[in-house]
């Protein structure tokens, strides 16, 4: 059974913050088989942490069908676009470079997908399977301009890196 969810802790800094979702995300999904249920677990544990400066948090996944597109995954927030294309919008260029996009104005960002017209800013990082290749992205869309920084980018890659784990 999953061990109680944590909360915003005061007086803690972004960095410890992320330091104590990823252990408590890494206990809970330790041993799971289960992609799913692993982000599922993290998009939970993110939002009651972050929330509400994450106003929508998920994943995208590799549809094992079309190489080439990322489909829904486990979600929190409002209805998410349904399927994306590598190198469309801030999702799928992080599925076509492999690496986190972090967008200060997605309103500046060329070919930015408005899934949710409420979304301002914008953090992508790239999920990746045991022998390098990519499995998903985590998505995390803010309604403030410039909600992200290089803390949010190490937080989420780190925390990325350990949905892996089992």
């Amino acid at each position: 059974m999953a061990e109680p969810q944590s909360a915003p802790v005061p007086g803690e800094t972004k960095s410890q913050a992320y330091a104590r979702v990823l252990k408590e995300i890494s206990a809970v999904i330790e041993g799971e088989p289960s992609a799913t249920a692993r982000y599922a677990t993290a998009a939970c544990i993110l939002v009651q942490n972050f929330a509400p400066r994450f106003f929508w948090t998920g994943f995208y996944v590799v549809d094992p069908d079309k190489p080439d597109e990322l489909v829904v995954g486990p979600y929190q927030g409002s209805l998410g676009c349904l399927r994306i294309p590598f190198g469309k919008g801030v999702c799928g260029a992080a599925a076509a470079s492999g690496e986190t996009q972090l967008v200060e104005d997605v309103h500046a960002f060329p070919g930015h997908i408005a899934c949710d017209a409420r979304s301002q800013s914008e953090i992508v990082v790239p999920v990746f399977n045991a022998d390098g290749k990519l499995a998903a992205v985590l998505d995390i869309d803010s309604e403030q301009v410039g909600a992200f920084d290089a803390d949010d980018q190490a937080g989420l890659e780190a925390i990325c890196a350990a949905l892996l784990r089992r």
